[in-house]
Parts: structure tokens; C-alpha cells; sequence
């Protein structure tokens, strides 16, 4: 066990030794203590990053001293350790605390590495857990944290004897004067040993208001937060080494500079930003943005509450938020409790807006669940997720693959096989505490990142070493499993032979996305099987065993060997997909070009004017297109042209009156600035074709 103290008065490096003025560290023996130590020792030397409580090379160097003054080997050393209670433990590192220190106003923690394994004395006067409320008391009078780590690995039977530690341990938590945390791996004790602790800070203190008469005093703090890799910054060697007050800092300054004034700077007060609007830059000037900004009213207000169901959990965006009653405000703690388990109890969550700030340029739309304590010290309290706005989903739909033929189906052989990888590599297996819990897993990048820090502030010309073998349980599934169970993943190896797939050419994403109902084209084949069955009139040889699996790919992913020709099915979609080709710098040409050839075959070929809306159809496309494409005069040229050559049928001069009445005119200067046609010599051209035909 260890104790610390930090007067608060000195920085320190995270990858540095405890300078004295920072930390007084205080080392005894506690229950079978010589274990844990040599386990932390073994598994995690290298990890000396902010995760661990007691840093390792501190640990390191507080061993170092002890045994050089006792002059003795540090394995022999451990064994020589008394072997005392854990409230032994507790009741010596306190009395050291409060000896040296006293009332200095200063944050003092107990640090308990233990298996709490052994039968506890009984106290002289009164029951243990009287002891454990007088040690309590003695805590917080001097404001004294505890952290205690009850170190057992997997296999140990409880008795009755590690049952009454164990709850003697949560009766200082109870207390709140302690954290408890049972781990049972070297991985999960190097996540419970923190020498950073972050302190809670609140986002919000205000009102939850349920209605304007009805309002509960709240606080909402950061229940998650990613921590985020630490900032490499830039350093100079510029500034000569005697200069002990140089910052070695690296400034970065950028010049603006006129595209038609090249060696003259753009002062600030005469660059303005710009937002791309379509083909268009708008300037917005920074006072402009701000008036348009939204500046909402700070509060939180339940708008009202849903099924738990009806909020799915990949919904969830952001950190996750803490909201507690205000603490001492037994109004609020009581309002909050009904709240909360009324919540619970009908499977209701409640969708809250949130301002944190006052002129907060955003509002935060989320969801509050509520968080039933299960400590009588510990109020009731909520979630708070933030839901997503229409425009942050991302829908991806997939077909279903039981819409596949069984033959690119899992058999149940196969379907057996992945269900034991899943049981194989299970972290809740049955008896066993969870592996890789959030809590007790540190981030290996960051420690490794650390660990490589301290080494190369020791060993400039230092390589990376390996990862370290606790790190490389949370990177990689356990080698011990994988080991045991070969056969396993052998069979499963087995079970999902690799064969070779046909070639077929590759498809576009955007074609993938757009292609017809499988079903239909499922249908499709079987029809044209059908029909060359019958034609052969004789059976047919036996089918290649890959050519099922082709058509299922088929349906998936068609080919795109049709692309490049406007059929009649669908002509405007035929034309969509070749715009959306673009496999080549003319395939907007070509495009174009084969719709102007199918429309003209249209208003040709129509009797009485049978294809005049599909014909009408296709020039709304065709007209639009040109006008996104910047090519007006391709539709302009082909109207003009396809009037001066077909004016004298009047079935065809009627179509171009029903162009006129569904305004899809010429394009105009108006539309697209390559134009030469103005707005009204679109219209005096329909005005002809109306005078003509009278």
C-alpha cells in the first residue's frame, strides 16, 4: 500500500520522477502484498503512462530504495514484509498521512493494492465494522480518498472470510470516503491504476424544466469524454542554448495575397470569407454571420417522452452526460428519484433540448434514460445521449440475404462452425468476471505512447520496442485460447472453402446502388431458362456448379455492359445512369447525343400523338441536364432545329404548343449564363409555333 500528497505548487512532467516538493510517497506491507507487486512488476514495466496510479518506474524506485536500505535482494525483501491486515494497512498509511501533513490544505490519497485473503483481527473494543467507521470518520475529517484494488486472479474460491473483507471494503465506499475495484488479470489491475484522476466539472447548472411551474435544480456532468492523444508541437533549435528563459516555441504566420496583385498582402480588414452556393461564392461577412447565427436562450426543457424501443442505440452520438440532482437540495433529489423510476417502470425515456451556454450558437437534441442507483449513499440520476437531426443519419440499405439462392446460404454445418468462434472467443464466459471491461482497459495507444516518451527522454537514439505482452491482450485475441482451441478454427477453415469466382467487369458504386428488383430480375432468368428449356425441347446437361453462384452475384451486382443505350422502358433513368457514368471526358456528350436521337425517333414515330409524354418526359430531362452541364446551346440548337425540319406536319406543331404550355421553353441567359438566348425570345419562338399552325 502507498500514500500520497500533492501540494499543488509544482508541475510536473508525466514522464519524470516525483519531485519531492510534488509527492510524498509512503511503502508497507499489506496483506500478501509481495504478490500483487510482483505481478504489476512482471506484467506492466513498461507501462509507465498516465493510466497507472502508482507509476511504475516510481514503483520501481521506491523498491530500489527500500531494499538498498535494507540491504537485501528485493524478492527477499517482499518475503520479509510483515504479513498484516488490510485495516492494518489502512490504519498505518492514514496515521503517516496525518503525522506529516496535518491540516495542510492539500489532496491526499491512500493508494491499496491487496487479495484481501486473510481472517481480520478482531478490534479490541466494539465490531470490525465499528473500526471501519471510526477509520471513516478520521478520513474525512482530514479529507483523505481512498482507492483499494482487490487484486484475485480467476480460479479462487471465495470464502467466508474474503466475503467479510470484501464488504468491510464497500463499507468505506459506502461511506464515500473510497472507490473499491476488483480486477483479476494484470491487463484490467494496470486499468484500475490511475495516476490521473479527472475531476468532475459540470457543462450545466440550471433548471430542468418539465413545464413553466415545474422545474428541478440539476447538474450535468461528462460521464464519457475521449481522451484525446496528446499534441506534438513544433520545436526550435534556433534560439542559442545559454538563453535558459527561450521558449523554443514555432510560429506560424500566414500572408494573403491577390491572384491579380501577386506581391501585394491582403490586409484582415479586406478579406472576407466565401461559401460555394451551387456553381456560386458567397460572401458573408463575419458580421453578417453573426446576426444570422442562432443564439438560443440557455436551459434544458423536456419536450416529452418515448418508448426506450423507439430510439435505437446506433442513434447515440458525442459523449454521454451525467444529470444528478443538485447535491443538498432534497427537493431536487426527491423530484428526480420519482422521475427516474417512474421512467423505469413504464420503459419511457425522455427527450430533452439543450442549451449549456448562454448564445450558444447550437442546441443539442437528445435523449435522457434513467439511472436507478443501486448504493443508498448514491442518488438516482440520468443519461443523456444526443440524438441525431435528419440531416446527420446515414442510411445504407442492404438487401437481405435470404433473398439469395441456398446455395449462397450458410449450410448448418457452416452456421455451427461461426456460432462456436463466437462461444470460443467469448469475454463473459460463464463463472469468470468480464474480460476487457471498459473500466480496467487502458488505451494501448496512449500507453504505449508514454512508454516510448519516458524511453527516448532516457535514450535519445531509442527504437520502439516490441508491445509489450499486457498491451497485446487488448490488441489481439489471447494466444492461449487460439493455442487450445485449433482444431476450432481449423474446422471453421474447412467449413468455409475458398473458391474461385468468375470474372465478371467490375461495377460502378453508383450502379451497384441503382440497380432493378433482384426479384425481377430473378424472374427475368428463370423466364428466359424457361424459355430456352423448351426451345431445346431435350434436357439439359448438368449446370456448372458455379454458374448459380454467378446469377446471385448477378442480382446484386448487375453488369454494366448495357450502359451507353436509352431503351424504352425507362428512357430518363437510361439517360440519368449514363450522365452518372462519366467514364470518359465525351460521355456527357454521348449522353446527350442519345437523347437527342431517341426524342426526335419519338416526336417522329407518334401517331396522332401517342408518345408525346413520353416524349415531353425526355425533354424535361434533356433540358435540365443541359442546363446542370453548362451546355445550353446543345438543347437550344436541337429544339430549333428539330422545329425549322418538322413545322410543317401538324401533329408535330401540336407537341411543340404542349412544350410551350408546360413552360419548357428555350434556356435562357437567365438559367445558364453561356446562353444566347434571353428570356423573351424563349417565349417569342413558341409564340411562333403557335401563329404558324393557325
Amino acid at each position: 500500500m502507498s500514500a500520497r500528497r500533492c501540494t499543488g505548487r509544482c508541475r510536473r512532467s508525466r514522464t519524470s520522477a516525483p519531485p519531492s516538493c510534488a509527492r510524498s510517497w509512503f511503502f508497507i506491507g499489506a496483506t500478501r502484498l509481495a504478490l500483487s507487486c510482483l505481478e504489476l512488476k512482471k506484467h506492466t514495466m513498461t507501462s509507465r503512462g498516465n493510466l497507472g496510479a502508482i507509476s511504475m518506474c516510481w514503483l520501481s524506485t521506491i523498491l530500489k530504495l527500500l531494499t538498498k536500505k535494507q540491504k537485501m535482494p528485493l524478492k527477499i525483501f517482499l518475503r520479509e514484509l510483515p504479513l498484516v491486515t488490510v485495516l492494518d494497512a489502512i490504519v498505518v498509511g492514514l496515521d503517516m498521512l496525518i503525522k506529516r501533513f496535518g491540516d495542510t490544505k492539500a489532496k491526499q490519497r491512500l493508494c491499496l493494492i491487496t487479495d484481501a485473503q486473510h481472517l481480520l483481527r478482531d478490534p479490541p473494543q466494539g465490531t470490525k465494522e465499528d473500526q471501519v467507521d471510526t477509520i471513516a470518520d478520521q478520513m474525512k475529517k482530514h479529507d483523505i480518498k481512498m482507492d483499494c484494488i482487490v487484486f484475485r486472479e480467476s480460479g479462487v474460491q471465495h470464502n467466508s472470510v474474503m466475503d467479510e473483507n470484501d464488504r468491510l471494503l464497500y463499507q468505506f465506499r459506502d461511506r464515500s470516503v473510497a472507490k473499491v475495484v476488483q480486477v483479476d488479470t494484470p491487463t484490467a489491475l494496470l486499468g484500475a491504476l490511475k495516476t490521473r484522476n479527472v475531476l468532475p466539472v459540470t457543462i450545466f447548472r440550471g433548471d430542468l424544466e418539465v413545464s413553466s411551474t415545474f422545474k428541478i435544480k440539476v447538474w450535468a456532468y461528462k460521464k464519457t469524454s475521449e481522451e484525446k492523444f496528446p499534441t506534438l508541437k513544433k520545436y526550435s533549435d534556433k534560439a542559442p542554448p545559454s538563453d535558459q528563459f527561450a521558449s523554443h516555441e514555432v510560429k506560424v504566420d500566414y500572408e494573403y495575397k491577390s491572384i491579380l496583385e501577386p506581391d501585394t498582402v491582403v490586409p484582415p480588414d479586406q478579406r472576407i470569407k466565401g461559401y460555394l452556393y451551387g456553381p456560386q461564392v458567397v460572401p458573408i461577412s463575419s458580421a453578417e454571420w453573426e446576426a444570422v447565427k442562432f443564439k438560443p436562450e440557455k436551459g434544458v426543457k423536456l419536450l416529452g417522452f418515448a418508448d426506450r424501443s423507439s430510439i435505437p442505440r446506433s442513434y447515440f452520438m458525442k459523449d454521454v452526460n451525467s444529470f444528478v440532482p443538485e447535491p443538498g437540495n432534497t427537493k431536487a433529489i426527491v423530484a428526480v428519484s420519482a422521475l427516474a423510476r417512474a421512467m423505469q417502470e413504464t420503459n419511457k425515456v425522455a427527450i430533452l433540448r439543450c442549451v449549456w451556454r448562454q448564445n450558444q450558437a447550437n442546441v443539442a437534441f437528445g435523449v435522457l434514460t434513467p439511472n436507478i442507483s443501486s448504493v443508498n449513499n448514491v442518488p438516482d440520476s440520468f443519461y443523456f445521449n444526443i440524438l441525431p437531426f435528419a440531416e446527420d443519419i446515414r442510411d445504407f440499405p442492404f438487401r437481405s440475404f435470404s433473398s439469395l439462392p441456398p446455395s449462397s446460404q450458410p449450410t448448418e454445418e457452416q452456421q455451427e462452425a461461426a456460432d462456436n468462434l463466437v462461444k470460443m472467443l467469448d469475454l463473459a464466459p460463464p463463472g469468470r468476471e468480464e474480460i476487457l471491461r471498459p473500466d480496467f482497459t487502458p488505451n494501448p495507444m496512449l500507453e504505449r505512447f508514454y512508454s516510448y516518451l519516458d524511453l527516448k527522454s532516457k535514450q535519445p537514439d531509442a527504437n520502439p520496442p516490441p508491445l509489450d505482452s499486457c498491451l497485446r491482450r487488448i490488441t489481439e485475441p489471447d494466444p492461449d485460447v487460439i493455442n487450445y482451441r485449433a482444431p476450432l478454427i481449423q474446422n471453421l477453415g474447412k467449413s468455409f472453402e475458398l473458391k474461385e469466382n468468375p470474372k465478371r467487369k467490375k461495377a460502378r458504386t453508383q450502379e451497384r446502388l441503382a440497380y432493378t428488383d433482384p426479384d425481377d430480375q430473378a424472374k427475368s432468368s428463370e423466364n428466359n431458362a424457361e424459355k430456352a428449356t423448351a426451345a431445346d425441347g431435350q434436357a439439359k446437361k448438368p449446370e456448372d456448379p458455379y454458374a448459380e453462384k454467378a446469377r446471385a452475384i448477378e442480382v446484386l451486382f448487375p453488369s454494366t455492359e448495357k450502359v451507353g443505350k436509352i431503351g424504352d422502358a425507362n428512357p430518363v433513368k437510361d439517360f440519368e445512369a449514363m450522365l452518372a457514368e462519366r467514364s470518359s471526358s465525351t460521355w456527357v456528350q454521348k449522353a446527350i447525343e442519345e437523347m437527342k436521337k431517341y426524342t426526335t425517333n419519338l416526336v417522329q414515330n407518334s401517331l396522332q400523338g401517342d408518345y408525346y409524354e413520353k416524349a415531353l418526359e425526355c425533354f424535361v430531362a434533356l433540358r435540365k441536364a443541359c442546363i446542370i452541364e453548362q451546355e445550353p446551346e446543345e438543347y437550344n440548337q436541337f429544339v430549333i432545329k428539330l422545329y425549322e425540319r418538322l413545322k410543317k406536319v401538324n401533329d408535330v406543331v401540336k407537341f411543340f404548343q404542349l412544350l410551350s404550355s408546360k413552360n419548357v421553353l428555350l434556356i435562357c441567359k437567365e438559367e445558364a449564363p453561356d446562353s444566347d438566348v434571353t428570356e423573351e425570345m424563349a417565349r417569342s419562338f413558341f409564340m411562333k409555333t403557335e401563329i404558324s399552325s393557325e
